[in-house]
């Protein structure tokens, strides 16, 4: 088959008794057994994922959300977070240095850091682009191998994904189709369309996943005139899946979760302003007194004071000599007064007034989905007030209460969305460093986002003013460890001890290099001098045969400082015999 000049089998074999390359190959009973893409599918192609079955409806409905104030306020909150300018570089990226670098590297980085952003236009597009990764789970863009621009390109656009499941799940090719490269703004395919039909927008694919022949009709495998098949190496793909869920390759949107509660929140507004338009005028009632009229007359009889009642008579131009009243249609203005006849004993006809729709001013209901709705994104309350005693509340610095809470929840949960989308952005430039041929080992750093704007830096400034004023006071109390006291007191782990010993001794190194006194007394001290090795030697001789005179050895006889024998000076008697 033509097939097999492209695709590899995975081999599952077990050799010799042996284990197989596949951890799932082979049974107790047999000794070959074909991998997950043959088993699972029937067919050793690869399988073809176009995600949710009504993906390209959500994203229509993604955009209609999108239209809802809170929902865009939201949005725009989660990506202003997530894209925070760095003040050094003026990019949205900071590094993270896993090695020593030198300051040329730092500065060599920096550069091509500040080119690689200029050339995308991050600066402009940064914004936008991750606020359509959250909104839409995912973002794609086309890199062009000349120029090294990324290009994006409309989710609603990526028709599939071809993924070789015998190498775990990788991207061989992606589907785009109506590829149409905008230079100047960075796109490559226009926005879709939404399809409109009788029955609302139509799915224009509904098919999961599939492992069928090439050779069948409607063929995954086979692509239209308007779609084009890219390879993997020339496209990059931000997802907000970690390969966890059943959308993957795709991700899922973060107003996936909310999309009920929006639905809710929705009609119970549209409920409401009906109800307001309906209800809330005041109607009247017109009581018409018919005496002891007949049935039939007393109805004609209501029925033209109706009509005296809703037309109004304007004196006619074109009357000529004769006076004639033109009736046209008065719509019963409050400002008009109505008589009716009574007689003696009161009867008569009246008019009275019924109440119109009451509390009006009563949304608890409308505020509570709206609150629920703010809530599923993760924003806090402080951010998007949502209600009049959150307008007039006072900023606050959010050291205190419940504001900080909500508040450090938030800067955690935008971290966690950076970490999902930055490790393309980190491969992308790593990518970019090699093929512009800079020489810098790239396994010794990382680019990741700005931490999101919070108030975290007020909580351990807090802390840090406390710990210090406690470790100054233990401090002076002379039978606590210092080494203790940074542990308990500021809260310094063994590593940050390590660290910080470490950087003391390079920042001090001079000055202990200057004090060659006291530095030279310590070596003494551990059983070295500063004369060099040699002098060493020779005093530990010489301290070795010291050591054997003691003992009773021929040692030699230690002399004084003038030269002279320690048994007398130069007058000396001979020792007497014995």
């Amino acid at each position: 088959m033509s097939w097999k000049k492209y695709f590899q089998q995975a081999n599952t074999s077990v050799q010799g008794g042996g284990v197989g390359a596949s951890p799932i190959s082979g049974s107790n009973n047999s000794t070959t057994r074909p991998g997950p893409a043959k088993t699972n599918y029937s067919s050793y192609l690869p399988d073809v994922y176009t995600g949710a079955p009504n993906r390209i409806d959500r994203y229509q409905q993604y955009d209609t959300m999108d239209l809802d104030s809170e929902v865009n306020a939201a949005l725009d909150i989660l990506a202003e977070f997530c894209t925070q300018k760095n003040p050094i570089n003026d990019t949205n990226f900071e590094f993270k240095f896993y090695k020593n670098a030198t300051n040329s590297e730092v500065q060599i980085l920096g550069q091509y850091l500040k080119t690689w952003c200029k050339l995308n236009d991050f600066e402009n597009r940064m914004f936008r682009l991750i606020r359509n990764t959250f909104k839409y789970g995912d973002s794609f863009f086309l890199r062009d191998p000349e120029t090294k621009k990324l290009f994006y390109v409309d989710p609603a656009n990526v028709v599939r994904i071809i993924v070789n499941e015998s190498e775990g799940k990788i991207p061989q090719q992606y589907i785009v189709k109506d590829v149409n490269f905008n230079f100047k703004n960075l796109v490559a395919t226009a926005p879709i369309q939404a399809v409109q039909g009788p029955g609302g927008s139509q799915p224009i694919n509904t098919t999961t996943k599939t492992g069928a022949s090439p050779a069948s009709q409607g063929s995954p495998y086979t692509t239209k005139e308007e779609e084009t098949a890219v390879s993997d190496k020339h496209m990059v793909h931000l997802s907000l899946s970690e390969g966890l869920d059943a959308n993957y390759p795709f991700g899922s949107s973060l107003l996936e979760p909310i999309f009920k509660v929006y639905k809710q929140k929705e009609l119970l507004e549209d409920a409401i302003l009906i109800y307001r338009v309906q209800r809330a005028p005041e109607r009247r009632v017109f009581y018409v007194d018919v005496g002891n009229m007949p049935s039939h007359l007393a109805m004609q009889f209501v029925e033209r004071v109706k009509t005296e009642i809703h037309q109004r008579r304007i004196p006619s131009k074109s009357g000529g000599s004769t006076n004639v009243i033109d009736s046209s249609y008065n719509p019963l203005s409050i400002n008009e007064d109505y008589f009716f006849p009574q007689t003696a004993e009161g009867r008569g006809s009246k008019v009275e007034t019924l109440p119109g729709g009451t509390n009006l001013g009563e949304i608890d209901d409308l505020r509570y989905f709206t609150n629920k709705l703010v809530r599923g994104l993760r924003i806090p309350s402080s951010y998007l007030p949502t209600g009049a005693e959150d307008a007039t509340a006072n900023v606050n610095d959010g050291r205190v209460g419940t504001a900080f809470i909500q508040e450090l929840r938030f800067n955690n949960y935008c971290e966690r969305l950076q970490k999902l989308i930055v490790t393309q952005f980190d491969q992308e430039f790593k990518r970019y460093l090699l093929e512009k041929g800079v020489n810098i080992d790239t396994t010794m750093f990382d680019i990741r986002f700005m931490p999101p704007q919070n108030f975290a830096a007020y909580r351990q400034s807090e802390l840090d003013n406390q710990r210090i004023s406690s470790f100054s006071q233990v401090q002076q109390i002379p039978f606590i460890s210092n080494r203790f006291a940074l542990k308990r007191f500021l809260g310094l782990s063994a590593e940050d001890m390590a660290e910080n010993e470490r950087l003391w001794r390079e920042e001090n190194d001079e000055e202990l290099d200057k004090g060659g006194g006291d530095s030279s007394g310590e070596m003494r001290g551990a059983g070295i001098s500063g004369a060099g090795i040699s002098a060493d030697i020779g005093g530990a001789e010489d301290m070795a045969e010291v050591e054997g005179a003691e003992d009773g050895g021929m040692g030699q006889e230690p002399t004084t400082a003038t030269g002279d024998d320690m048994a007398g000076g130069a007058g000396a008697a001979e020792p007497a015999p014995v």
